[in-house]
C-alpha cells in the first residue's frame, strides 16, 4: 500500500523541483550532462536547504525533502528563523531545530534577527526573514533553498497586489523560482494548505500554529480569515484556484512586456543617451511606463519605494505635455522634460 494521497502529493512536489535544481545546476556545470550525474558535478552532493517556521507548510516540506533528498544524492538541510516578535521565540525555534534534526537533516540551525520597521511589521519581517535565508545558504553553500508557499498564499498574494493597484507585475504573486541564480524555490505553489496539514496529520508530525496567522492586525491574516471566506461564500469554492492562475498568466504577460521593454529602452534613445520623448509617446502605453520605470530605478530610485503613481507622474511628461516642472520621485531622483527629450537624474 503507498502513502497517503496528500504525502505523496508533497514528495513528488518536492521531487519535481529536486529534478529542476539538479539539472539547472547539471547545465551550468556541463551542459551536456543529465539530472542523474549532476550530483557528481559538484565534486560533493550538492546541499538543499528548507526553510521551516514550524507551521504544517514548511514541517510538510520538511519531510519531504528528507524523504526524497537521499534519493537524488542531495543533502537535505534546514534553517529556521527566530524573529524575536514573540515571547519564547528562542525556544520555539529551538523545537524546530530539534524536530527537523529529527529527520535527519543535516546542517540544521536556527538564526535570530532583529525586524526593523521600514515597509510596516510584514514586510519588516519578511526582509528580515530573506536576509538571513540568503547568510545562510552562502554560509552553507547551499544550491537552493525550499520554501512551503502554497496555492492559498499565492491567492492570497494575487488579492493583495490587486488591492495595490500595482499592474501586471503586482497580479503575478510569487514565483516557483526566484532570488539570485535560482536560489528560492516554491514546490508547494500548486498545492492547497489542506493538503500540507493532511502530509502532517497522517505522519504524525508536530505543527506549530503562529498566532500572528490569525492577528487581525496583521492584513493578509484578514484577508486569509474573512476576505477569502467571502469571496468563497459569494464566487465559490474555486475562487483560490482561479487566482492562482491568473497569477501565472499574470507572469507570462509581465515577463513579456519586461522583455520588450528592455529592447525598446535602446531604441527610445537618442546618441547621447537621452530618451526621446517623441519616440516614447509612439510606444504602447504598458511598454512606455516600463521603460519609464527602468530609467527611474538606473537613476537612483529605490524599486520598493517606487509606485504606479510615480510612474503615472513622470509618463504625463510624455503624454501630457504642458510645461509642467521637474517631477520629485523616491530617492531624491528627479524626472523632467528638457528640449523633447526626458531627463531622469539624482537630485
Amino acid at each position: 500500500m503507498g502513502p497517503h494521497p496528500a504525502v505523496a502529493a508533497i514528495r513528488l512536489a518536492v521531487r519535481r523541483v529536486l529534478h529542476d535544481v539538479l539539472t539547472d545546476s547539471a547545465v551550468v556545470s556541463s551542459p551536456t550532462a543529465s539530472p542523474a550525474s549532476a550530483a557528481r558535478l559538484f565534486g560533493e552532493r550538492p546541499l538543499v536547504l528548507v526553510a521551516c517556521s514550524g507551521g504544517a507548510d514548511s514541517m510538510a516540506l520538511a519531510s519531504a525533502l528528507a524523504f526524497e533528498a537521499p534519493k537524488l544524492s542531495v543533502r537535505a538541510g534546514g534553517i529556521t528563523v527566530d524573529h524575536g516578535l514573540q515571547t519564547g521565540s528562542d525556544l520555539r525555534a529551538a523545537e524546530v531545530v530539534a524536530r527537523l534534526a529529527a529527520m535527519r537533516l543535516d546542517p540544521v540551525e536556527s538564526v535570530a534577527v532583529t525586524v526593523g520597521r521600514d515597509g510596516g511589521p510584514e514586510a519588516a519581517a519578511r526582509d528580515a526573514r530573506y536576509a538571513a535565508l540568503d547568510a545562510a545558504a552562502e554560509r552553507h553553500g547551499a544550491t537552493a533553498v525550499l520554501l512551503g508557499h502554497t496555492r492559498d498564499d499565492q491567492a492570497e498574494t494575487v488579492l493583495l497586489g490587486l488591492a495595490r493597484g500595482s499592474g501586471t507585475r503586482s497580479l503575478s504573486g510569487m514565483a516557483a523560482v526566484s532570488g539570485t541564480a535560482g536560489r528560492y524555490r516554491r514546490p508547494f505553489l500548486q498545492l492547497d494548505r489542506q493538503t500540507a496539514r493532511k502530509a502532517c496529520l497522517v505522519q504524525s508530525i508536530p505543527v506549530w500554529d503562529d498566532p500572528h496567522n490569525s492577528d487581525p492586525a496583521y492584513t493578509r491574516s484578514r484577508l486569509r480569515h474573512e476576505g477569502l471566506p467571502a469571496l468563497e461564500k459569494c464566487l465559490g469554492k474555486g475562487v483560490v484556484e482561479a487566482l492562482a492562475r491568473t497569477a501565472q498568466l499574470s507572469r507570462d504577460d509581465a515577463d513579456a512586456l519586461d522583455a520588450w521593454a528592455a529592447d525598446a529602452d535602446h531604441a527610445v534613445r537618442d546618441e547621447t543617451g537621452l530618451l526621446d520623448c517623441a519616440k516614447l509617446y509612439a510606444l504602447p502605453p504598458a511598454v512606455r511606463r516600463r521603460v519609464l520605470r527602468r530609467a527611474v530605478i538606473a537613476a537612483g530610485a529605490p524599486a520598493g519605494s517606487l509606485f504606479a503613481r510615480h510612474i503615472e507622474e513622470v509618463d504625463r511628461l510624455i503624454t501630457g505635455w504642458r510645461g509642467q516642472g521637474a517631477i520629485n520621485l523616491p530617492g531624491r531622483v528627479e524626472a523632467m522634460r528638457q528640449g523633447g527629450r526626458l531627463v531622469v537624474r539624482q537630485g
